[in-house]
C-alpha cells in the first residue's frame, strides 16, 4: 500500500519546523488519579502548543515547505486550524485570511483576530467555511492551507508522534488514544508509529467520521453534531489519511458529549489543566470506559487543544 508520508518524511519535516514550534511536555500520571483501576497513564500536553493546539505544527509545515504567494494564505477552520495558520502567518510575516463557521467558539475567534488575520465568519459548519475559502482561492490566488487533507499538514501533525516516542517519559507506550475530526492528527501519528504502538481513535458519538469511513472503505459524510463540533466535526475524514488509518489505526471508540465534559472537568480538578472539548475527547475515551486498558497496559493520551473560555480569569468579575 502506498501511503502519503513516511517516517523519513516526518523526520525531515520536524527538522524544518522545530524552531517554530514548542516541544510540548509529557506528564506521567496513573489511572487511579482519575478514579480508575491503577495503570500507567501518559499525557502529551499538546494543548500547550503555540496558538493553543497541535494544529500549529501543520500550519508551519505548510508555510515553510510550500511557496507562499505575495497575497498570502487562506484557511477554513472550526477555529483551531485558523488560529494556527494565523499565528504561523504572523510569525512568517505573510497575509492570512481565515474562514470560520458560526459554530466556532468565541475563544478561537478571539485568537485568530489577535494574530492579525483577516477573519470571515459565516455558515453553520466547517464545510461552509471550506466552500467559502475555496472561492477566495479562485478569486485571489492565495495559498490554501487545508486543515487535514493536505500532505504538509499530515507531516506537521505527525511530528507530535515523533516527539512523544522520542521523549524520556513515553518511549514504549502500548496504546495511544487520539481524538479524531478530519483525521490529520491521528493519520500523522499513525504514520509515524507504523504499527509499533496501538493507535486508537476517539470520536464524539455525534461526529463519527472515521468510524463511518472505515466501515464504508472510503471517506463518507457523517453527522456533525457535538459539543466538540468546532474542532471534531467536519463532514468526513480526509482522503490522504484514510489509507494510513486502514493500515495502522487498530480501532475507534465513540464517546458522548457528557463524557467529554466529564474529561474536561477531570483534567481541571485533578491536574489543573484546561482543555477545550475536542482537546479532552481522547481522555474521555479512557475515563468513560469506552476504551478499557488491560492490566499493566501503558496508555498514552493526547490532550490536543485548549482554546476555550471554560475558565474565566477576568479580574473585573
Amino acid at each position: 500500500m502506498s501511503l502519503a508520508i513516511s517516517a523519513a518524511d516526518i523526520d525531515a519535516t520536524y527538522r524544518l519546523i522545530k524552531a517554530h514550534i514548542r516541544r510540548t511536555p509529557v506528564v506521567e500520571v496513573n489511572g487511579a488519579d482519575f478514579g480508575l483501576p491503577p495503570f500507567p497513564l501518559t499525557l502529551k500536553l499538546e494543548h500547550l502548543q503555540h496558538a493553543g493546539s497541535f494544529k500549529t505544527r501543520g500550519a508551519f509545515a505548510n508555510l515553510v515547505m510550500r511557496d507562499v504567494p505575495r497575497v498570502g494564505v487562506v484557511a477554513a477552520s472550526g477555529g483551531n486550524h485558523g488560529a494556527a495558520v494565523a499565528y504561523a502567518a504572523m510569525r512568517r510575516d505573510v497575509p492570512a485570511r481565515i474562514f470560520v463557521p458560526t459554530v466556532s467558539s468565541a475563544a478561537k475567534i478571539s485568537r485568530i483576530r489577535a494574530y492579525g488575520a483577516d477573519l470571515v465568519v459565516g455558515g453553520d459548519r466547517y464545510a461552509d467555511a471550506l466552500s467559502a475559502s475555496e472561492e477566495w482561492v479562485k478569486q485571489s490566488g492565495a495559498l490554501a492551507v487545508h486543515a487535514y487533507d493536505q500532505r504538509e499538514t499530515l507531516l506537521g501533525q505527525a511530528t507530535l508522534g515523533l516527539e512523544l516516542e522520542q521523549s524520556d517519559q513515553a518511549p514504549d507506550l502500548d496504546t495511544l488514544l487520539v481524538a479524531v475530526g478530519g483525521g490529520g492528527l491521528i493519520g500523522g501519528i499513525a504514520a509515524w508509529y507504523a504499527g509499533r504502538t496501538r493507535i486508537i481513535g476517539v470520536e464524539p458519538e455525534g461526529a463519527p467520521t472515521l468510524t463511518a469511513a472505515l466501515r464504508a472503505g472510503q471517506p463518507v459524510d457523517a453527522s456533525a453534531g457535538s459539543i466538540a463540533a468546532d474542532s471534531l466535526a467536519p463532514r468526513r475524514v480526509g482522503e490522504l489519511m484514510l489509507p494510513i488509518a486502514q493500515a495502522y489505526v487498530q480501532g475507534v471508540v465513540l464517546v458522548s458529549d457528557a463524557a467529554i465534559v466529564a474529561a474536561q472537568q477531570a483534567l481541571w480538578s485533578t491536574l489543573r489543566l484546561v482543555a477545550e472539548p475536542g482537546g479532552a475527547a481522547a481522555l474521555a475515551g479512557v475515563l468513560s470506559g469506552a476504551y478499557e486498558p488491560t492490566s499493566g497496559e501503558r496508555v498514552g493520551v493526547v490532550i490536543s487543544g485548549a482554546n476555550t473560555t471554560a475558565v474565566d480569569f477576568d479580574l473585573a468579575q
